[in-house]
């Protein structure tokens, strides 16, 4: 991974500075907000998620990368996006013993938090900085994509799709674990405000911002549903395999592949 010029800690106060609202609803500056605010978070961010989800997380990835294993081809040649901490990355290499891992993420702290994670372990997985809308990596080049809570923090969710569908290779599978907006608007009034409520009081408690974790909840109720998402995948040439909701339609897993060469 390369060096980091700037070693300053981010400053949580920064995303007080920033309109929430006109960056969720802008791509062209989504990406400033979202980087600034994982900068902020990378260091308690597995806590974070093991809390706000009541400690559900971990079987949810463990779920995924049970999926991952069934159906990847051997030695595949595997990305995790927005891949954070490296939870799926390093769970990845566990999954697909065989394969190459590659975890890539466009904030910094999130990558120097992973690399310190995997110090001490075989380095069978690499860490890489890049954007999901912009791939540095060549078209059918991947076996498997996972992709933890990543989709909807793209600046573009669609055109992260279409890298998705870009890399992999025909045949190639996607597999994604994401929040969404539940289909019952009764449930989704009360799932979004709990998101939002509990992200402020978390912020407000571990950096007394809470702007910090206020992101959580807007941007879902920015984003589509996890019916409307596999049709999405769908309409990109992806064979939805399987989806898994969890939480009454707040969380779901996507498993889908792409169509083999005719």
């Amino acid at each position: 991974m390369p060096e980091r010029r700037d070693r300053r800690r981010p400053d949580p106060r920064v995303l007080e500075s920033l309109d929430l609202e006109e960056h969720l609803a802008s791509p062209a500056i989504k990406q400033r907000y979202v980087r600034a605010m994982f900068d902020v978070i990378a260091p308690r961010y597995d806590r974070f998620t093991r809390w706000f989800s009541f400690g559900m997380d971990a079987g949810w990835k463990q779920e995924l990368l049970a999926l991952a294993a069934d159906a990847a081809p051997e030695a595949p040649v595997a990305l995790d996006l927005a891949c954070g901490t490296g939870d799926l990355t390093v769970g990845l290499v566990g999954a697909v013993p065989s394969g190459r891992v590659i975890g890539v993420d466009v904030s910094w702290e999130m990558l120097r938090q992973a690399a310190l994670r995997s110090s001490n372990r075989q380095r069978s997985h690499v860490w890489c900085a890049g954007d999901m809308c912009d791939l540095p990596f060549p078209n059918a080049s991947v076996d498997l994509v996972t992709a933890g809570y990543a989709v909807r923090n793209a600046s573009s969710w669609t055109r992260a799709l279409d890298e998705i569908v870009r890399v992999l290779r025909p045949g190639g599978l996607a597999l994604t674990l994401e929040f969404f907006k539940p289909a019952n608007a009764l449930w989704r009034r009360t799932f979004l405000l709990y998101l939002s409520l509990a992200g402020r009081l978390y912020g407000w408690m571990w950096h007394r911002v809470p702007a910090v974790y206020g992101y959580v909840g807007p941007s879902v109720a920015h984003f589509v549903t996890e019916s409307e998402f596999a049709r999405a995948l769908e309409a990109r040439g992806l064979e939805v395999v399987t989806t898994r909701p969890k939480v009454l339609g707040g969380i779901s897993i996507h498993l889908a592949r792409k169509a083999r060469a005719s």
